[in-house]
């Protein structure tokens, strides 16, 4: 059984700040480092064999906080591309459109100037599948909570509708038996879990 170890980047200044980060490059508040160095002792006794990262420096500092400063970057694993929405506050978009941002949230609408879920999805996709076939066992996938919802989606068929958020420094693992995928944990933290984590 391969199993893939997706662990969301810490907290981020924009984070506190509920703005929708994006593919803005935004680094770690030192709360979002702390969250990371909880995580690491999990992390390290799943005993990962391999490991890849964002380009985006949030989540190469998480990877670094965890003990895998070498993991490979890997462009297909940045955050969904956000356009006009990126550095606005989720407060200010669903104060001005409550339906489009539930769209987005869903899956089903895409902001101007954004990536479609459908491309994102499909990115995403492709990246998780070199991973799985990449590692011999256990993978460690540093990323960001789209690329968690989307991985989601793509092995469980859980549309993003239907997950609550991902937490900061939170690690969720989908185990392959050869027949399938199953979700062996989701949102597990260093501490605490988080149930109105921001995007």
């Amino acid at each position: 059984m391969k199993r893939l170890l997706l662990v969301r980047h810490g907290e981020t200044e924009w984070n506190a700040m509920r703005r929708l980060q994006g593919q803005t490059d935004i680094a770690l508040t030192a709360a979002g480092e702390t969250q990371a160095r909880a995580l690491a002792p999990l992390v390290t006794s799943l005993g990962p064999d391999r490991a890849w990262t964002s380009t985006l420096s949030r989540a190469q500092q998480t990877a670094a906080l965890l003990g895998h400063a070498g993991a490979e970057p890997i462009s297909a694993l940045r955050e969904q591309a956000l356009g006009d929405w990126e550095g606005r506050q989720i407060a200010e978009i669903r104060a001005e459109a409550p339906e489009a941002y539930l769209g987005w949230r869903a899956g089903t609408h895409t902001p101007p100037g954004a990536e479609p879920w459908a491309d994102f999805r499909q990115r995403v996709e492709g990246a998780l599948t070199k991973a799985f076939e990449a590692s011999s066992e256990t993978a460690l996938v540093v990323c960001h909570g789209g690329v968690i919802r989307a991985a989601l989606d793509v092995a469980l068929g859980l549309r993003p509708s239907k997950i609550i958020p991902v937490g900061p420094a939170s690690m969720t693992i989908l185990a392959h038996t050869g027949r399938e995928v199953r979700l062996e944990a989701f949102n597990l933290r260093g501490a605490s879990v988080e149930l109105h984590a921001p995007d």
